[in-house]
């Protein structure tokens, strides 16, 4: 059955349009709060949000969704993704709450999910909530209804819990740190945190005004951060998406550190500690070749997902790793949190960066990425990765590449749209493999 509301990551859309409306978010409180409904204890869901102008709209929806149905509310206020987590199973809820598009423009917005254990719905959870959310749930009566109330404390938990994924024996002390946090979730705490370990921070993206996430700050635009970098003369630059959940790091020379050169630097490391589970690494099917290889000189394994931290997560807990992320900087550190958590990876880097008493662009530079090329191409109508021609251009490409590189072929979900994704020893040979299976995939959608 396909999703009508859940996409790869919770619901998402523009908001007061569609399914990111007021009306549909306290259908998901009502029906996420009687799924959850279990057991005789009084129940109770945590919400947090990131810094956008309707987060307040959906928030109060939420609340009203939720305490009809009988569940009482603990408001934490803007929060990164990853500390709602974290609240969900510290302070034994039935279901954690995330109200964010990450790392989208204030104009959109999401709700995210997340279970008592900390971690994201399964697909089972979420299927059976969608079903829920188009039928008129239970209201209780007027003595049973549930309470809200915000807690002055939720920002000092989470600092203090990132900074326990830090070694005591590591500190910060004379390390300049440019922290950009995209005017959004993390826009308190994660300055908080590297100056209470001693970091000397330039912060950046610290002044949200509900319409300015992400806008030309974090790690969906690396501008601004790789210019600050430099012209502080700083040791490294830290550059996180409006939840918090995704990393991008900058050199001291200003050149971009992306989520597979940190996945190979945590690898690598917890590998040489002893303490790397599962024998190896998962990413998408997006990570560079690069990185696979490099793993392999370390003897270690790249077990490869479907596009989405939630598949990572899956391959992750199945097979015992305890370090796996995605390209774009989501990183989960299985050790630490249950989901992706920007600052906790962040912390992981800074303390390799200390340890080795030498530069950002000597540690965070493991391997020589491939030659890769990602195009879209949109069609009009049909299935062209039906069709013979597409078929036969796919099997051209890969047999181009055999041995020295990838193709990767995906559709949208959410749009008709084509992906096409190759990489490589020879950028030429990638670039006429992209182009040929682009090219068929017009003809036949068009």
């Amino acid at each position: 059955m396909g999703r009508k509301y859940f996409g790869t990551d919770g619901i998402r859309g523009r908001t007061n349009e569609g399914v990111m409306t007021a009306a549909m978010a306290m259908k998901v409180g009502q029906a996420a709060g009687t799924y959850f409904l279990r057991g005789a204890h009084k129940h109770r869901v945590v919400i947090g949000k990131d810094t956008r102008l309707s987060g307040y709209m959906m928030e109060s929806a939420l609340v009203a969704g939720f305490t009809s149905v009988g569940m009482d509310v603990v408001l934490l206020g803007p929060m990164p993704t990853p500390a709602v987590a974290m609240m969900a199973r510290s302070m034994r809820a039935d279901l954690g709450v995330m109200i964010s598009a990450s790392h989208n423009p204030f104009e959109d917005n999401g709700i995210k999910l997340f279970g008592p254990d900390g971690f994201k719905l399964s697909d089972e959870d979420e299927m059976a909530i969608e079903m829920m959310l188009d039928q008129e749930q239970l209201l209780v009566p007027a003595k049973d209804i549930g309470r809200a109330r915000r807690i002055d404390d939720a920002k000092g938990r989470y600092i203090h819990a990132v900074k326990n994924s830090l070694s005591d024996r590591v500190r910060l002390d004379g390390v300049k740190i440019v922290v950009d946090c995209a005017h959004g979730a993390a826009y308190d705490v994660t300055p908080s945190v590297l100056w209470e370990l001693g970091a000397d921070i330039v912060q950046m993206g610290v002044l949200p005004n509900g319409l300015n996430i992400n806008q030309d700050v974090g790690s969906t635009a690396l501008d601004a951060i790789k210019a600050r970098v430099v012209e502080e003369g700083a040791d490294i630059g830290i550059a996180l998406d409006g939840d918090a959940d995704r990393l991008i790091v900058v050199d001291e020379t200003g050149r971009t550190v992306d989520g597979d050169q940190i996945m190979a630097l945590i690898g690598r490391d917890m590998h040489r500690q002893g303490r790397l589970t599962g024998g190896g690494v998962v990413a998408t099917v997006m990570s560079n070749l690069g990185l696979e290889r490099f793993l392999e000189s370390e003897g270690l394994s790249l077990v490869r997902t479907a596009v989405g931290d939630r598949y990572v997560l899956e391959a992750m807990k199945s097979g015992g790793f305890n370090v796996g992320g995605e390209q774009s900087g989501h990183m989960i550190l299985l050790d630490h949190a249950t989901t992706g958590d920007g600052t906790v990876a962040a912390l992981q880097v800074l303390s390799a960066l200390v340890q080795s008493g030498g530069r950002a662009s000597e540690l965070l530079h493991l391997f020589d990425p491939v030659p890769q090329l990602l195009k879209n191409v949109r069609y009009t109508g049909g299935q062209p990765l039906d069709t013979e021609s597409v078929k036969t251009a796919i099997a051209h490409g890969k047999g181009m590449l055999a041995g020295t590189g990838r193709v990767v072929i995906r559709k949208s979900g959410t749009e008709p749209v084509i992906r096409v994704m190759a990489e490589g020893d020879d950028a030429g040979t990638v670039e006429q493999v992209v182009d040929a299976i682009c090219d068929a995939v017009r003809d036949a959608g068009a």
